[in-house]
């Protein structure tokens, strides 16, 4: 206690040497916290669920002909037929549980009250595989999966049950409407249970055989249609190499026995690959999510920047601790010699750093509440459902491992060394000429250079990103956003027939377009720059087609006036009008992508085309031509794509809708949901916003990446500055007589100016070449993530390099001016 006493006495005996201090550690260690909580959410945090390290997934790359289709449980590499997990359930023997998923949109109408939102069709396997404890009554069980339409029945989703029905246990066995379907609630999902997908938290679990009620799209019996996610636990004693051999090769055997004869169509050497396609088999301790993919990059990027941001302010603490250890240098000399252990010594300096870093760790999880509150504003609206934006157990106990270890590392080195000292040097008052301070001061110098080199890195890097989103910014989308204002409805989801739909989707351009300040509205079935993709083989008049030829095109259905709402140029022909409906001939209009791609060049109108296979007869006339324009993502390239009008369709249950306006957006969004609940009050209004707000969320990995890179190199130079400021007043204050001898032989202040202005520009150069290095090596690390150009860009290298000198020069001129004003008289009377 005693000492515990003395270390904050002396601690707090120079308030502002430790107030910069802790200020330093709570900013390195509150960004290192505020990262590490997503980086454990989205990339550590095993499922909450028995064993999760039994766990694995299943994937099926290779080809895959039909259907296939894919969400954020993973690429579509990774899906299953429905045929093919049955037949992996039933012969598997080293895995002791199988289960498939696949995320599906719903409407959920409780008395009266209908919610749009996401949910989870599962097989009867989900629950028991993952040993699950219901919060509430059951959940779902292989007697629920037996009959393909025949269970209606769901489990809700815990946040969904405390949110919605309040917590109420009442809720069991009444009705739920799930997609217009009516379902009878038979438990709730335990406490903290999310599924098995990160990025989704599903409202309602819903039996795997229930998809073609709830969703009309998904084949049971076509082994060419592939939609399941699939995961197993492995049994007692068996290994994932051996669950892999013995679960690989039933596989191989279905798929050469059974499918391959299916097969029509496919030359020899795609059908040799068909017959010879793996069966992967990985760990499953986090679920299955496209997610962990898209994050891994970016936040270990980050992760790795808070950490430069960390060892500097730690390099600074150091070199606070190394300078006040030459003025505590009698102190440490007469205790030494009266009797006083170095041990003891080194343990008293110890707790005091380690007092800083208790200090600058409770001043970290502030600024970790902060940061992650400015990161909650930059994310999408969902990510809340997935991600808590606050300070849990893990990530305390991690912000408090991290002081501790901070607290030795910066203080391990100042405490050796002032333990030390040359006792007949430092009683005589000499301490500054000994070489033991002149290591201190090289080292302390080497500190510097460390940091400029580190602050070098950092500044370089968020000039990688910066630039790299503003070419995000500056990508031509080939549609005008400015005044456009979108949202979606989905009639179908509320169990509504093909033909009322459309009449609905009719009646929304009608009601819009009477709408004050609107002048122009349209609809597609593909949300632009949402991240959906539709598309399939396409056969086009004379376009050559073999076997293995490429004929995949992107698709969209659209209603009148798609073009000109959005404002992409027409090149030749029309564009679809309300005629252009169903029992009239069928139209279609392509853009630039498609036309070359299937070698129709500039006269595309006139041409007939048809999706599908290779048979049957083009019957639908090319009627227009368009310009290319971003189709799901802002980054990506537009793909080949063809135009129908949704009107000729026999079935599409939900669509997107455009306006354009006079009047301010913002303004305009109030307006919407009445228009729809006069038209259906049944119908929740979707992803209602301004086209600008859709463009950034489509990119909002880049604005993210940017940002934070960004604030945390500005962090890290203005911490490198304050420890070039720091060292080079020591310097100057430690060389007080050396200046005052040099002016007293004629030395001018300009001339002692320069001498300390010399020495920055060298610790500033060498940390700058360094960095440089370091920048590279940061900039290869993240060439996946920029956009439209290299990780070593040389202008931005250049500008990051100017920026540290001027900051150098900025935190070295008050030090040098200092020196220049020394008066010599004073000064040869220094000691």
């Amino acid at each position: 206690m005693a000492s515990l006493k003395f270390a904050l006495r002396t601690l707090f005996r120079t308030p502002f040497v430790t107030t910069i201090a802790i200020t330093s550690l709570a900013l390195g260690i509150g960004a290192n916290t505020a990262i590490f909580s997503l980086f454990n959410q989205l990339l550590l945090a095993p499922l909450p669920v028995s064993a999760p390290e039994q766990l694995v997934n299943l994937a099926a790359p290779g080809p895959k002909p039909g259907s296939t289709s894919c969400n954020q449980a993973g690429d579509c590499e990774t899906v299953f037929s429905y045929a093919m997990f049955r037949d992996l359930e039933a012969s598997s023997d080293v895995l002791s549980g199988l289960a498939a998923h696949r995320l599906f949109q719903t409407n959920l109408s409780y008395e009266g009250q209908t919610l749009n939102g996401r949910s989870l069709l599962v097989s009867g396997g989900y629950f028991p595989t993952l040993g699950l404890v219901p919060a509430l009554g059951r959940l779902l069980s292989r007697d629920d999966d037996l009959v393909v339409g025949q269970s209606p029945v769901v489990v809700l989703g815990y946040d969904y049950w405390k949110t919605r029905f309040g917590a109420d246990a009442s809720v069991l066995n009444k009705t739920l409407k799930v997609n217009g379907q009516s379902m009878t609630i038979v438990g709730v999902a335990p406490d903290g249970f999310r599924g098995t997908t990160m990025g989704a938290n599903p409202q309602v679990y819903a039996p795997l055989t229930m998809a073609g009620v709830l969703e009309s799209h998904y084949s049971f019996e076509d082994r060419t249609s592939y939609w399941a996610y699939v995961f197993g636990r492995l049994a007692p004693g068996v290994t994932l190499e051996t669950a892999s051999a013995d679960l690989g090769a039933r596989y191989r055997a279905i798929i050469q026995g059974v499918e391959a004869p299916l097969q029509k169509g496919m030359s020899d050497a795609t059908m040799e690959r068909f017959k010879n396609k793996p069966l992967v088999i990985t760990a499953g301790v986090m679920g299955q999510s496209s997610v962990h993919e898209q994050a891994s990059t970016p936040l270990s990027l980050l992760f790795v920047v808070t950490g430069v941001v960390l060892l500097i302010a730690c390099a600074n603490i150091a070199n606070l601790l190394l300078a006040r250890s030459a003025a505590r240098a009698s102190e440490m000399a007469i205790r030494l010699s009266i009797g006083a252990s170095r041990m003891r010594l080194v343990g008293q300096l110890l707790l005091e750093s380690c007092l800083l870093a208790v200090f600058g760790g409770l001043g970290g999880l502030l600024v970790a509440g902060w940061t992650l509150k400015i990161i909650a504003t930059m994310l999408p609206a969902d990510a809340s459902d997935f991600l808590a934006f606050q300070l849990d157990w893990p990530v305390m106990a991690f912000a408090a491992v991290l002081s501790l270890v901070t607290g030795v590392l910066f203080g391990l080195f100042p405490a050796l060394h002032s333990t030390r000292p040359d006792l007949a040097t430092t009683l005589k008052g000499t301490a500054g000429q000994s070489s033991g301070a002149r290591f201190a001061s090289r080292f302390r110098t080497g500190l510097v250079v460390g940091q400029m080199a580190l602050s070098m890195a950092l500044l370089a890097s968020a000039g990688l990103f910066t630039k790299s989103l503003f070419n995000v910014s500056r990508v031509d989308l080939g549609i005008e956003v400015d005044h456009l204002v979108t949202f979606a409805i989905s009639p179908q989801l509320n169990g509504y027939a093909p033909e009322r739909s459309k009449a609905i989707f009719e009646q929304v351009e009608t009601d819009i377009a009477a709408l004050p300040g609107v002048t122009m509205v349209t609809a597609s079935m593909v949300p632009m720059l949402g991240g959906s993709s539709w598309g399939g083989s396409v056969n086009v008049e004379g376009f050559e087609a073999g076997p293995d030829t490429d004929r995949s095109s992107r698709l969209n259905a659209v209603g009148p006036g798609y073009f000109s709402t959005l404002g992409i140029p027409l090149v030749s022909g029309r564009e679809f009008e309300a005629a252009d409906r169903l029992g009239a001939p069928k139209v279609a209009v392509v853009n630039e992508t498609f036309a070359k791609k299937f070698g129709l060049g500039r006269n595309a109108v006139g041409a007939l085309m048809r999706p599908g296979g290779l048979s049957g007869a083009l019957d639908i006339e090319i009627i227009g031509l368009v310009k290319d324009a971003k189709y799901s993502e802002v980054k990506g390239a537009a793909p080949p794509l063809y135009f129908t009008p949704y009107r000729q369709a026999e079935s599409i249950g939900a669509m997107s809708f455009y306006v354009r306006t006079a009047i301010d957006p913002e303004q305009f969004l109030r307006s919407v949901q009445g228009v729809i609940s006069r038209i259906d009050a049944d119908l929740p209004v979707e992803d209602l916003r301004t086209m600008p707000q859709q463009v950034r969320e489509n990119v909002f990995i880049d604005r993210f990446i940017s940002t934070m890179s960004a604030a945390f190199g500005v962090l890290a130079t203005l911490l490198a500055a304050i420890g070039l400021y720091g060292v080079l007043a020591f310097t100057v204050a430690q060389r007080t007589r050396e200046f005052g001898l040099r002016m007293a032989l004629g030395a001018n202040a300009a001339r002692v100016r320069v001498l300390v202005l010399r020495q920055v520009g060298v610790m500033a150069l060498v940390g700058g070449l360094l960095g440089l290095a370091l920048g590279w090596v940061i900039g290869d690390g993240a060439q996946s993530i920029l956009f439209e150009m290299e990780g070593a860009d040389p202008l931005v290298f250049a500008a990051a390099f100017v920026t540290l000198g001027v900051v150098a020069l900025g935190a070295g001129l008050v030090p040098a001016i200092r020196a220049s004003r020394v008066d010599p008289m004073k000064a040869l009377r220094w000691e």
